[in-house]
């Protein structure tokens, strides 16, 4: 998809991290946003910013975990600005911790948002975009999936985010597969970015009330790690959006923000084929293991 201007464009997860500098190139782009987060306050200053800078801007509070919720948007989104062209599967939120002691309710959460958000957005917008596609030969569209590098890896202490993460890619290199059978207009691609400040690490506080509960201790060290690892980072949500829209316009089908890490999604592979043990995701950190096996094993 080479030309934007004009186009509308869906982001979930709008008020802030990738969502937000999705839409912020969108406005610049000219394309009409169709904008939503679960954040009212966030989701406020997002839309007045961008319609101060005169973008036509469609705003609504939702929780991607709810159908009723992602399907209604769609349909007012539809008769505001007419079908999607590009559409945005990124609102996500974190947890951490040893995986047994996750809770029900951590499962729940992360799965809804991070999971379930990205399936009902594809059941949604995927068929309404096949549908615009065979009324008009010259429209095209392309659909981006945020997982994460958590999602070709597995970092200890992230269970629960792994797994949602690694549906994702599937899901969407199923999708990429499926779609290949049946048109060639609607394309798509997964997201998977690496340590990036986002504000994904303070995701809690849009955490449901009931779900919240005293934090075990490997989740406070999972916690402070991630806050370290993103502090450190050199790559910013801007920068992230800009190689996405990058890879959408050349139909790129894998986007990364740290090509160095890589590295270790081939080690993994090479595990799988050779049928060895995952290999330590700390090798190339000295001293990290001992500084977490010390934090979890201490009285």
């Amino acid at each position: 998809m080479e030309t934007l201007r004009g186009r509308t464009v869906v982001i979930t997860g709008a008020g802030s991290g990738f969502g937000l500098e999705f839409a912020r190139l969108g406005a610049r782009e000219g394309m009409k946003l169709v904008l939503a987060d679960v954040q009212e306050d966030a989701l406020d200053a997002a839309r007045h910013e961008l319609e101060s800078a005169g973008a036509a801007v469609f705003a609504r509070v939702v929780d991607v975990a709810d159908a009723g919720q992602v399907e209604a948007l769609a349909d007012d989104a539809e008769s505001r600005f007419g079908p999607a062209h590009l559409v945005f599967n990124n609102a996500g939120v974190g947890t951490g911790g040893l995986l047994w002691e996750n809770s029900l309710a951590d499962w729940e959460w992360t799965l809804g948002v991070n999971l379930w958000g990205v399936i009902h957005g594809v059941r949604t917008w995927v068929p309404r975009m096949l549908d615009a596609s065979r009324a008009d030969p010259a429209f095209e569209a392309h659909v981006v999936n945020t997982a994460s590098m958590a999602g070709l890896l597995n970092p200890p202490l992230s269970g629960v985010y792994n797994v949602t993460k690694h549906a994702v890619v599937s899901l969407t290199e199923t999708l990429h597969h499926d779609l290949a059978l049946v048109t060639d207009r609607v394309h798509c691609s997964v997201l998977c970015p690496y340590y990036v400040p986002t504000g994904i690490g303070r995701s809690g506080r849009n955490r449901p009330t009931a779900a919240h509960g005293d934090a075990t201790r490997s989740q406070r060290v999972a916690e402070a790690m991630v806050e370290k690892a993103v502090g450190s980072g050199r790559v910013s949500a801007e920068d992230v959006a800009r190689t996405t829209f990058e890879s959408v316009a050349a139909r790129r089908f894998y986007i990364v923000s740290h090509p160095q890490a890589l590295g270790g999604v081939a080690r993994r592979a090479e595990d799988i084929v050779a049928l060895r043990d995952p290999a330590d995701p700390f090798a190339a950190r000295p001293g990290q293991r001992e500084s977490l096996i010390e934090a979890l094993r201490a009285p």
